[in-house]
């Protein structure tokens, strides 16, 4: 016979994970990349140009623009990259303190949902059983197990690794999103908090590029709290109401209300569910589990909480016909869904997730340290070759203090190991310890083993540098119609004054780029030929660039 509440957790089993360790891992899995990279490119590349152009006066702030186009762009979050340019000037790489306030905006969205699930758990509903003699966990000790496991599976979730290391206003509209899930959740709890928490998140979202979905976000809110038990969570339905009020004001303001939907094709829905399947990994399948065994709560808080920027997050991913960034949105929602399941697993259940996380996460680290070897020595000799047919031209470099920074890694891995195999298996958040750790790990070898050779294969700087090789400096380049990501490299790493409108040939820029895909552009009448460029890493993309004629003597 099945009980309504599914949880038995002793009092061992609500032991919380010691905080230095958890700390360390967090900042395993924020700070590499920070330093020592370029922005890569599409996205981060371009977020970070518009970032560049307003702090440097090249573009307005309230309308910003690449290459004299107006760019189709979320204010809030370019504003905030400017500023920290504008206040590192002086001692800090544009880049680096574009990026810092988004590493602070991932590290609040930890907290946020650690937070989240601490109160979630600490609601009526989502207690253990109590036992008949006695022994069961202490509520506050459970909630903050339930917690640690919630941070340890956002961690876990691959789909966050890339697009949480980015300068792109998707990561500012998770902080949102996680905003308003701690909102909801801290309602019956901390009344003050949750209100101002609420009154921010949704006006954030909205202004950070996704209304529609701060609307559709608020209407679960107001859903959620009309149909709670707690009435200070009814109490905050005219705070709902206020908070949907000045995030549809703050987006007309801004103009940021662009609808991006796109219809989904039978073979999109293929790409779509494959798309789900990783991206979610591991939350995804604990969130069903817990959706499952929870079934008699669905309508509790601690389960119809997290459901909402999930919710939000799927439909807005289909809407968009398999955006993963809007999909991104609901990975706090899912990692405290997942973290439910924690009290219901097997041992056999545990135990499959701790070997798979094992082998797997392992095996990359290994794969890293060959590719590593093959680099710096040429050992494997196969690998090396290969290598060299991918990244023509790349000279490889030694840095001791990544190597040391990768030695420490792996060691930490090898000891979180050895500590999961042993006889450890009360705690709640342990089958959740590898799965995050080996994230992190394979995060930290990239940035630090792998980092000149990623920079070198994703950066626009190899390209860029082609390119200025053949104009003289400070020349203006024409490049009508170019390709938004080429025009940020042209002006945010290659510091080019950039024409890319439709009439930019006919406009006073002597230089005139034009791109192909597998073969040269001739010459446009007026114009010669200087040279043609490709990317070291994808010779079919040619770059070609030409000079203006000079016009023909006249007539004596």
């Amino acid at each position: 016979m099945n009980t309504p509440n599914p949880a038995l957790v002793t009092v061992r089993g609500a032991r919380r994970l010691p905080r230095l360790p958890l700390l360390l891992l967090c900042a395993a899995y924020l700070l590499p990349g920070l330093v020592g990279r370029d922005p890569w490119r599409n996205a981060d590349l371009t977020a970070f140009a518009q970032m560049a152009a307003i702090a440097d006066g090249r573009t307005a702030w309230w309308a910003p623009t690449l290459g004299g186009v107006p760019a189709d762009t979320a204010l809030l979050p370019h504003w905030l990259g400017a500023a920290f340019i504008l206040a590192g000037s002086h001692w800090l790489e544009p880049a680096v303190a574009a990026r810092i306030p988004f590493v602070i905006l991932l590290g609040l969205t930890f907290a946020l949902v650690w937070y989240s699930s601490f109160h979630l758990a600490r609601t009526d509903a989502a207690q253990p059983l109590p036992f008949a003699f006695g022994g069961e966990a202490d509520p506050l000790n459970y909630a903050r197990a339930i917690a640690d496991g919630a941070l340890l599976a956002l961690m876990a979730t691959l789909g966050l690794l890339q697009l949480g290391h980015e300068t792109t206003p998707e990561l500012a509209q998770l902080a949102a999103m996680s905003l308003l899930l701690y909102a909801l959740a801290a309602a019956p709890f901390r009344h003050r908090q949750a209100r101002a928490a609420l009154l921010a998140a949704l006006p954030l979202l909205a202004g950070s590029g996704a209304p529609s979905m701060a609307l559709a976000a608020g209407a679960g809110a107001w859903l959620v709290c009309r149909r709670s038990h707690y009435a200070p969570a009814r109490a905050l339905q005219p705070w709902i109401a206020a908070a949907l009020l000045a995030a549809a004001l703050l987006a007309a303001a801004l103009g940021a209300w662009h609808l991006r939907t796109e219809a989904l094709s039978l073979a999109g829905a293929g790409r779509l569910v494959r798309l789900w399947l990783w991206f979610l990994w591991p939350s995804w399948p604990l969130a069903l589990w817990t959706l499952w065994r929870w079934r008699h709560q669905l309508a509790d808080r601690h389960l119809a909480v997290p459901l909402v920027p999930v919710v939000v997050a799927f439909m807005a991913n289909v809407a968009m016909a398999g955006s993963d960034r809007a999909l991104m949105l609901g990975l706090p929602g899912l990692a405290v869904l997942a973290a439910f399941a924690l009290p219901t697993l097997s041992r056999s259940a545990a135990a499959a997730i701790d070997w798979l996380s094992m082998c797997y996460f392992t095996l990359w680290a290994l794969v890293f340290w060959v590719l590593y070897c093959a680099l710096q020595t040429g050992v494997p000799a196969g690998t090396a070759a290969n290598l060299a047919r991918l990244l023509p031209g790349y000279s490889s470099r030694f840095s001791a203090p990544a190597l040391v920074l990768a030695l420490l890694g792996t060691g930490a891995w090898v000891a979180v190991v050895r500590w999961r195999t042993g006889r450890h298996r009360e705690a709640l958040w342990k089958s959740l310890v590898l799965p995050a750790g080996g994230v992190a790990l394979c995060w930290l070898l990239a940035m630090t083993l792998l980092l000149p050779a990623l920079n070198y294969a994703r950066s626009p700087r190899p390209w860029v540098d082609r390119i200025a090789a053949l104009l003289p400096p400070g020349a203006c380049i024409a490049a009508p119609g170019l390709a938004t990501p080429e025009v940020a490299a042209l002006e945010a790493v290659g510091h080019r004054t950039v024409d890319a409108r439709a009439a930019a040939a006919a406009g006073p820029c002597p230089v005139l780029l034009l791109t192909a895909r597998g073969h040269p552009r001739p010459a446009p009448p007026g114009w010669q030929l200087l040279g043609t460029v490709t990317r070291p890493t994808d010779r079919d993309d040619e770059t070609t660039l030409f000079r203006r004629a000079a016009a023909p003597p006249g007539p004596r």
